[in-house]
């Protein structure tokens, strides 16, 4: 079978490579086209556009690079034509994916879709197109199930969230080895995650880093995102005691005392490392005005929405500064603090259904050409 793959952003990279992995089981025959990156490019296949290349942040964004996207939507509907895959597998990144469903199923192409659009967040619109041009859709958090078949009439896949096979899948960290490699003293870690796209970098790290001065005890370390060079971060690391790790987040995570991340996939990923967390959001003017008049949820984190209360602390735009990340900071090192956090932690792994998201997902997708 041939599989045409199309991800947008670090996380879908990710996801995408776990999936290619699990089609390969399920199919021996399996050959890959994609757009991602480097975890799916050592999978093996073509790689014909990397996501780096692809991440637009925010609607002002978005809106100064419309003749780009515009041009990656001609040139992506041209290579599948020449590739003539069996089906195309959609991961996430709707603005784009979308397009090209609507497109491939004028095409009699089979489209199926692995991780839905947040479309219970904004855009509930989106759901005409899905249901019109999208032949499976995949689901992976419990509540997405609901508002599908419930409220919409569309029948949907629940497979559970494929960052728990991610994180039990990977080898464990000897912290002591850790801390030698990258020059770690003995002091606690703080994790830093201010995100993978440079303008989410720009306005995240900055204000993160300024509360270093306050913690002497607890050191800090930055992630790196694999699509950002040490260069990128360098003029933002001021001092002594903050380390910056690239493209080693969940080694990072597995060892560190607390973190404070930017919202997205992130949030959800530390707190399945069961690490106590401050969640940071800050985006552009424009982009924000428009965002909160738009989106219709009651808190930004998966971690929050999906336990549908305040088991983490969202500090979003104005409230994004250093008095409150310091206050808030010293909140998750208190030991009794912490304590709730494990609690609600291992509560929220519970809904997210358990192991095997990319193998079902797989296994179905094979099942519709049988």
């Amino acid at each position: 079978m041939k599989y045409y793959i199309i991800v947008g952003e670090a996380s879908g990279d990710l996801h995408g490579s776990n999936l290619m992995k699990a089609l390969q089981q399920s199919d021996a025959d399996a050959d890959f086209r994609f757009w991602g990156g480097d975890l799916m490019q050592a999978i093996g296949g073509t790689l014909v556009k990397h996501y780096r290349d692809l991440a637009f942040m925010g609607f002002a964004e978005v809106i100064m690079n419309l003749r780009t996207i515009a041009k990656n939507l001609s040139f992506c509907k041209e290579d599948i034509e020449n590739y003539s895959p069996d089906a195309i597998i959609f991961i996430d990144y709707p603005g784009f994916n979308l397009r090209i469903a609507k497109w491939a199923k004028l095409k009699n192409v089979k489209t199926h879709y692995y991780i839905s659009p947040q479309i219970w967040a904004w855009k509930e619109n989106r759901i005409k197109s899905i249901k019109r041009d999208v032949d499976e859709m995949y689901v992976i958090l419990p509540f997405e199930k609901d508002f599908y078949e419930k409220k919409h009439n569309y029948p949907v896949n629940f497979v559970g969230h494929p960052l728990i096979d991610a994180i039990a899948g990977r080898n464990q960290v000897d912290e002591h080895e850790f801390r030698k490699t990258h020059n770690l003293s003995e002091k606690p870690i703080i994790a830093l995650l201010p995100g993978s796209r440079k303008q989410e970098i720009t306005k995240m790290l900055s204000v993160m880093l300024s509360v270093t001065h306050d913690f002497p005890e607890y050191q800090f370390v930055i992630a790196g995102a694999p699509s950002q060079d040490f260069s990128f971060y360098s003029p933002f690391i001021t001092t002594p005691d903050v380390h910056f790790i690239s493209n080693k987040t969940y080694d990072l995570l597995s060892v560190s005392t607390a973190a404070l991340v930017t919202s997205g996939t992130a949030t959800l990923e530390t707190a399945l490392f069961k690490v106590p967390q401050v969640v940071c959001y800050k985006g552009g003017w424009i982009s924000y005005q428009i965002g909160k008049r738009v989106v219709n949820l009651d808190y930004i984190s998966l971690v929050n929405l999906i336990m549908d209360q305040e088991v983490v602390t969202e500090l979003i735009q104005n409230d994004f500064n250093a008095k409150n990340l310091k206050l808030e900071l010293t909140k998750i090192l208190d030991e009794f603090e912490r304590t709730k956090f494990f609690i609600n932690y291992y509560e929220l792994e519970k809904k997210l259904g358990g192991k095997g998201a990319s193998e079902k997902t797989a296994e179905l997708i094979y099942s519709k050409f049988k």
